[in-house]
């Protein structure tokens, strides 16, 4: 997600993922708008209920290795038949099996490639980006629950009392 410059976050830590995933559904029918959760590891039906869509990281997947296989067939045919035709082992110039290993290669590796860039744009990784640390503890032990004041319509003090009420161990006010 892209973060605005100079914006103010409120974040609630907490110490056990049970707790943090109740606390979302809480947070949430309370009608407060949760930025992000940051999780040392990943938590079962966390983005359902944080309310995110279904991801269609598949669909893409799926492009990619068509895009590798109809790419795997297209050279081979193009070599095989006109730029340079061999006859191997009394085979003719078109003979299916003998496509199916580089086309089952190709397809995997547009399929790996593919992914990695789009795992990289959608998360708006890079050499150049800096990520936003909300709690540096998020990588070893414990959650965080990042909420955009700016984005919500409830004071910050109403917000607070309410992260404190789902189980929050502290809450903080984090500055970007």
């Amino acid at each position: 997600m892209a973060t605005p410059v100079n914006s103010k976050f409120l974040v609630g830590i907490f110490d056990d993922d049970d707790v943090v995933l109740k606390a979302v559904r809480e947070v949430r029918e309370s009608g407060v708008r949760i930025h992000e959760v940051y999780t040392p590891f990943p938590i079962h039906g966390l983005d359902v209920a944080l309310g995110h869509p279904r991801s269609r990281l598949g669909i893409a997947a799926f492009m990619f290795g068509l895009t590798g296989c109809i790419t795997a067939l297209l050279l081979m045919s193009y070599t095989e038949k006109f730029d340079w035709p061999m006859v191997v082992g009394g085979k003719d110039s078109f003979s299916f099996p003998i496509y199916i290993p580089i086309t089952f290669e190709l397809t995997v590796l547009f399929t790996a490639l593919g992914m990695v860039a789009t795992f990289i744009i959608s998360n708006n990784m890079g050499p150049t980006v800096k990520p936003l640390m909300f709690d540096l503890r998020t990588t070893d032990n414990k959650f965080a629950m990042a909420i955009d004041l700016e984005k919500n319509s409830l004071q910050e003090t109403a917000i607070e009392s309410i992260l404190k009420q789902s189980g929050a161990a502290e809450v903080n006010v984090k500055q970007f």
